[in-house]
């Protein structure tokens, strides 16, 4: 029988979370407060197996990388996951923000967790942002439609990281144009939506950083969207990776403030 993706192994360089120990997805439910798990009914045990220690360990990896607690990254336990279920046509991963719930295909979701937890943040952060917007609105779209900030110091620091995301002196900067560059040969509009755009630029801090998860994170430098020129690089890639993980310690140090 031919084994999926899933039984060949994610390269993965970073600190033990379980001890070697096998974990389930109600573990996961239970330490993240995820609002509610899913697994869909064609994955075996075994699978679910391998599903979950990834899951686990691709979490607190994020977790870790970008200086969190567990509340952060179930989004104050809002989020839901599924994997194996829940998807979308022709997409390996998806994030259905009327759902709040973050999918995985069973053999080809991996790599793309990191991107789609963004989306599940940008969609959770934007009416604590922004005043006015709807409820299927996202961050990274209201900051470039000029929607009114809720002033504090953490939307200002998220803003900053916008801007520097879109634009070089108020003008679109190269990542933007690339990104429309790609969409118009494709004939298509996708990979210039802000969403879009920021979701690849979190990968790229992810996939940056010392502790290496392919589970997580794949495909920000060398895979054919890379070469396309759709993933910062170059002295952008490293402002953006500065602005988002300093946004996200400060988000960190600011939770466990109120939490003590």
């Amino acid at each position: 029988m031919n084994q999926g993706r899933l039984h060949q192994g994610f390269y993965r360089n970073g600190p033990s979370h379980r001890d070697g120990a096998d974990v389930s997805f109600q573990d996961i439910r239970k330490f993240f407060n995820f609002s509610t798990i899913t697994v869909g009914r064609w994955v075996t045990r075994e699978e679910q197996q391998i599903a979950a220690n990834l899951f686990f360990d691709a979490l607190y990896d994020l977790a870790a990388i970008l200086n969190v607690n567990e509340q952060v990254i179930s989004l104050n336990g809002s989020l839901s996951l599924a994997f194996g279920s829940g998807g979308q046509k022709n997409s390996s991963a998806h994030y259905n923000s009327a759902k709040r719930q973050l999918a995985l295909a069973k053999n080809a979701g991996a790599g793309a967790l990191a991107h789609e937890w963004f989306h599940a943040f940008d969609h959770y952060i934007a009416p604590r942002m922004f005043t006015g917007i709807g409820s299927g609105d996202f961050a990274s779209h209201a900051w470039l439609d000029n929607a009114d900030l809720i002033e504090h110091p953490l939307n200002r620091r998220l803003s900053n990281c916008f801007s520097k995301l879109f634009l070089d002196q108020n003008k679109p900067n190269d990542y933007f144009v690339r990104s429309v560059e790609a969409d118009r040969a494709l004939k298509m509009y996708y990979y210039a939506m802000p969403q879009e755009m920021a979701a690849r630029a979190f990968e790229a801090c992810v996939q940056d950083h010392e502790i290496k998860n392919a589970f997580l994170v794949q495909g920000t430098k060398k895979s054919t969207e890379a070469r396309l020129g759709i993933y910062p690089h170059g002295s952008l890639r490293i402002v953006l990776n500065e602005a988002l993980m300093l946004y996200f310690y400060q988000l960190g140090v600011a939770i466990s403030r109120k939490q003590t």
